[in-house]
């Protein structure tokens, strides 16, 4: 696999993520490396895992457990864990009303550092168990609408933001605590895009929370 450490590789950073930052998201995104983008080159959507794995092992699949913290009135299947409908009220991206209906929703499931940017920032070079815990962590997923989910393509913060301005901020700070907890670096536009949006919420809080700091390691 590209970029995949084999067992018994010293790099821990291929396992590894940062400490939970504190502070302002402000401040988390300023410190945050800037490197040139690597190229997308190798980069395959199975390196990161079973989409949507119980990562959690609570039973239910990433997108159900997503869908059911962030959906209002929801009703499930009978396992108790597949999200049949429900409401998404605000959508984040576009601040209107959207009702999601299984099998026929305008809701997806966004990362928000999509997994592409990731692997052109760092994630190359990271081993399966990191992906994997990267793509399901729900520091980095959010229930929004889809059609805004596929105009954001794999953009990071110099190309797409949100076009709910008051969500601006909220988002901006996720993508700077996945990066920062993840060891994921910035373009220099990027940095200047998000540190220019966060000047206008200097006292928001860096958010915090999702899987555990470290992955597991390989065997």
């Amino acid at each position: 696999m590209t970029g995949c450490h084999g067992a018994g590789s010293t790099d821990d950073s291929s396992t590894r993520t940062s400490p939970a930052a504190t502070g302002t998201a402000l401040k988390a995104a300023e410190s945050l490396p800037v490197k040139g983008r690597a190229p997308k080159t190798g980069y395959e959507r199975k390196d990161f895992g079973t989409a949507w794995a119980d990562t959690d092992h609570n039973g239910c699949g990433t997108r159900d457990d997503i869908l059911g913290r962030q959906l209002h009135s929801v009703s499930r299947a009978a396992d108790g864990c597949k999200v049949m409908r429900g409401t998404l009220d605000p959508d984040p991206y576009t601040g209107t009303r959207i009702t999601y209906v299984r099998g026929h929703s305008k809701v997806d499931i966004d990362h928000l550092v999509a997994l592409s940017d990731a692997w052109q920032k760092g994630a190359a070079k990271w081993n399966t168990d990191k992906r994997r815990a990267f793509a399901n962590d729900p520091l980095n997923l959010v229930a929004a609408d889809s059609s805004a989910n596929r105009q954001k393509g794999d953009g990071d913060a110099a190309t797409w933001l949100p076009a709910n301005a008051s969500y601006r901020c909220t988002y901006v700070a996720g993508q700077t605590a996945v990066k920062k907890k993840y060891g994921v670096w910035v373009t220099q536009a990027e940095k200047d895009a998000m540190t220019k949006v966060l000047r206008g919420c200097p006292d928001l809080k860096l958010p915090s929370g999702g899987t555990p700091t470290e992955a597991p390691a390989r065997r």
